[in-house]
């Protein structure tokens, strides 16, 4: 199928507007731009406020297309009511939650209230969304909703424990809405990609190696939505996913622990090494360009 053609059914099937969590940077801005390049309007969520204007002037520009900014906090729940405040009149096709919450390092060395923030934006945000969002869809009877699951969910990921544990909890929950949404005309669709060359790398002092950038990440999962339950964007998320896949769920632990523990390799590991456990502390996409 060629691009234009792509695009167009991509446009009456879910289109006319789209919201787009984490649309700062990285992966979030990514599926923002591939969005309006197929003639979607766009509600753009995040944090930062300047960035989000920038980008909807740019968008608006570019491709023709309406660009609409809300800066809020997704761990706060007036922040996921604003998004549903602003959209009530828009007629959105498509929730794409891209925004999200990551760190790494031990466990023992982390701020309890990182972590429980963690769980928030990744999973209670996650939830809330696509709750009320699925509702606005079934009842329009047709949608799509993408949810950003990742490599180190599909099992237990040392140095990423509690990153890992919200990311099961993503994919877990597009599985079963994958089932429970398709009869009410609604595709739901769980991208796992595995490391991706963003700005998350250099703030966790992690090394990425050959891995894909957002473009190939955002392009790959909305070319997937409405034919696949779980995609795993670029060649390096496919062969360590399938290879992870062949050995026993233990195997794949420690597998992720050599795995994790190289890009991790400069951090301390003793339990004084609380100062060296690398957080992010965005809800936005200066988290979407996690490590996912």
């Amino acid at each position: 199928m060629n691009e234009s053609t792509w695009q167009k059914r991509f446009l009456q099937r879910y289109g006319a507007w789209a919201v787009v969590t984490g649309a700062s940077d990285g992966i979030g801005e990514q599926f923002a731009r591939e969005l309006a390049a197929a003639g979607v309007n766009l509600v753009l969520v995040a944090r930062r406020a300047p960035r989000l204007e920038e980008l909807a002037n740019d968008l608006a520009s570019a491709h023709q297309v309406q660009a609409r900014v809300l800066a809020v906090d997704l761990a706060e729940a007036r922040g996921r009511d604003a998004i549903m405040n602003m959209t009530r009149q828009l007629d959105v096709g498509l929730l794409v939650a891209a925004a999200g919450f990551g760190g790494s390092g031990l466990l023992v060395n982390a701020d309890l209230q990182d972590e429980i923030r963690m769980i928030e934006v990744n999973c209670i945000a996650v939830l809330d969304l696509v709750r009320r969002m699925g509702q606005r869809l079934a009842a329009r009877g047709r949608g799509g909703i993408v949810l950003m699951s990742s490599l180190v969910g599909f099992q237990g990921t040392p140095y990423a424990a509690n990153y890992a544990a919200t990311k099961a909890y993503v994919q877990s929950l597009a599985e079963g809405l994958h089932v429970e949404m398709r009869p009410l005309g609604v595709d739901v669709l769980a991208s796992a990609p595995g490391p991706v060359t963003s700005g998350f790398a250099a703030r966790a002092n992690m090394s990425m190696g050959k891995a894909p950038d957002p473009k190939t990440v955002a392009r790959a999962t909305l070319r997937a939505l409405g034919h696949r339950t779980t995609v795993r964007p670029g060649v390096l998320s496919k062969l360590l996913g399938y290879s992870l896949s062949a050995l026993p769920r233990f195997g794949r632990v420690q597998i992720m622990k050599l795995v994790m523990g190289g890009m991790t390799k400069h951090h301390p590991r003793g339990l004084a090494a609380a100062s060296a456990r690398a957080v992010m502390t965005e809800t936005d996409a200066d988290v979407a360009s996690r490590h996912h």
